[in-house]
């Protein structure tokens, strides 16, 4: 029997290294360590999230021509738009921009395309109207980077465009005004993986820093900054970490209306709130509204101050996140299904259909990806426009997007990062990019041993879980993608009960015990398991606190299991 996943455990860390660290727990140093921390400045900048370089907004490439011409514009009164892209990080940058702008006393308006009309990204068409409306000066956030045509269709007609964005450069650069990307060419700024909610505070920094004005409260905006990076799964490490745990804090202590009214929907104390709670439920609600429809309705929820109208519009984000968990779990089965008849064995999996929506096959895609650790793609088939467009998922040993910029003169558009990307093909071309891209796959993955890998900091009793221990972990914080919660493994526990839970029994509820302590234990997405537990296994899990009828208690978060001693 061959175990699914691989579980991997880091080295023990140095005598230098316990050394250097030995101001802290023993269970806390070998975590620390396990992130690449071996001195004490390290650990201290680490664990109270501080910056470690002179974050100056100016020294990204482009920010004084940036804000030079923001200050002409605020100066003589120009209407400035803000175009964003529709998922959270786009929305929350849109947000953010409008608001500080407004706060400056500029004539300010947001622009977000809908994703089914429109489109990702610019449009010539939106420039066109916008211009028509009195629009003089368009700054992008979160989109635009490989925009060079619309870039130059907004030189032609005389509207002045900023570009900033955090997705990868290809090619020739967009003819803009200014472009605000610290990925770019020459850029010397020290952070390169800001999310664009990241990128348009940096630019509200740069703003205040001129205008010096008392009306911009910076720290206001840090929540929309926690939102977009956490839901765009922006490494929560380096300047990432430090703003969003303050965005954090700044959602504790004076939360904007709108995200009092969705976390009450969604069940969630924002005086508690976590990187986890806008991950797994403040993100996905957020997000909902540019999947179905327009996510106009999350950008009006992010920025009203009514009560009311936030009630109404967290009420209906919420609705239509039911909805849209329906159609991603029958998508991904209908999706599944179509890539397995076409190759039993893929390397990469391929679904386009007219009836997806493509407002969901993204999350789709991601949940093959999970399932097959295969790289998928997974798309709406337009007929009357001749077009296909797809969503991409991809695993660490192969880099979507730079697998699409080798397709670049079969594809009408393309971007993304290393594990997700998105395209739009004419459906001519859609026969002869699905063969280039399995060669690509052939070329870079065949051969090798494709499962997931699981990450452990430790192995441990489970004695070794206590309130004091847990209170060391929270020092973790903010904890996610890049950055992720410790992990331990507990071998030849004893499963004292089970059972499956949740929507389609698709979850397993478990207790288990090393003859010294028991815990519960909730293990999301294990449900096949139910039934069929032999009586000792390995664990693999986080430590966390579960809150039910007012008594709090210590539970763990499997993310794995397997009979006990079967290899790792």
């Amino acid at each position: 029997m061959t175990h699914s996943k691989r579980w991997i455990i880091p080295p023990q860390l140095t005598p230098q290294a316990d050394l250097a660290l030995a101001a802290h727990p023993s269970a806390l140093r070998q975590i620390l360590f396990n992130r690449g921390i071996s001195t004490r400045e390290a650990a201290h900048s680490f664990l109270r999230a501080e910056l470690t370089f002179d974050s100056d907004p100016f020294l990204m490439k482009d920010m004084h021509k940036t804000v030079e011409r923001i200050c002409q514009a605020l100066e003589t009164g120009e209407q400035i738009a803000i175009y964003g892209d529709y998922d959270v990080d786009g929305v929350t940058a849109t947000a953010l921009l409008v608001q500080a702008l407004r706060g400056l006393g500029g004539n300010t308006r947001e622009y977000i395309p809908n994703r089914f009309e429109e489109g990702y990204g610019l449009n010539n068409e939106a420039l066109d109207t916008l211009l028509a409306e009195g629009v003089s000066l368009v700054i992008s956030v979160d989109c635009g980077i490989r925009s060079p045509a619309e870039a130059a269709h907004a030189k032609s007609i005389g509207l002045d465009l900023i570009i900033s964005d955090h997705h990868e450069p290809a090619g020739d650069l967009p003819q803009a005004l200014a472009i605000i990307n610290p990925k770019q060419e020459g850029d010397t700024y020290p952070e390169k993986y800001l999310a664009g909610v990241g990128i348009a505070y940096k630019i509200a920094q740069a703003l205040h820093q001129t205008i010096k004005s008392s009306d911009l409260q910076l720290e206001t905006f840090l929540d929309l900054v926690a939102l977009g990076t956490v839901a765009d799964l922006a490494p929560l490490t380096g300047e990432n970490r430090h703003l969003v745990r303050g965005g954090l804090r700044q959602m504790r202590q004076s939360a904007r209306q709108g995200l009092i009214s969705l976390a009450a929907m969604a069940d969630i104390s924002l005086q508690k709130v976590t990187a986890i709670n806008i991950g797994f439920a403040l993100g996905p609600r957020l997000n909902a509204s540019g999947r179905l429809d327009t996510a106009i309705d999350s950008y009006k929820l992010l920025t009203t101050g009514d009560p009311a109208e936030a009630g109404m519009l967290a009420q209906q984000l919420n609705v239509q996140n039911g909805q849209r968990q329906q159609m991603t779990r029958k998508i991904q089965a209908e999706a599944e299904a179509l890539a397995l008849s076409e190759d039993p064995d893929p390397l990469v999996l391929f679904a386009v259909d007219e009836d997806f929506n493509a407002g969901v096959v993204g999350l789709a895609a991601a949940r093959l990806t999970e399932s097959y650790y295969r790289p998928a793609i997974v798309g709406h088939s337009d007929p009357e426009k001749g077009e296909t467009r797809c969503s991409c998922r991809s695993i660490p040993e192969f880099h979507i997007t730079q697998a699409l910029d080798q397709c670049a003169d079969l594809l009408v558009r393309h971007g993304g990062h290393a594990a997700a990307a998105g395209f739009t093909v004419h459906n001519n071309h859609l026969d002869t990019l699905k063969s280039r891209l399995r060669e690509i796959a052939v070329r870079e993955l065949d051969g090798k041993d494709l499962r997931h890998s699981l990450l452990a900091d430790a192995e441990a009793p489970l004695s070794e879980m206590t309130p004091e221990l847990l209170k060391y972990l929270d020092l973790l914080e903010p904890t996610g993608y890049g950055n992720p919660g410790a992990v331990f493994i507990s071998r030849n526990v004893r499963v004292v009960k089970h059972r499956a839970v949740g929507a389609d029994a698709k979850h397993l509820k478990l207790t288990v015990s090393d003859g010294k302590v028991g815990f519960d234990a909730i293990a999301f997405r294990l449900g096949e398991w139910a039934g069929k537990l032999p009586e000792r296994i390995d664990l693999m899990y986080t430590l966390e606190t579960n809150e039910y009828n007012g008594r709090t208690t210590l539970q763990l978060n499997v993310k794995d299991l397997k009979p006990a001693g079967l290899k790792d």
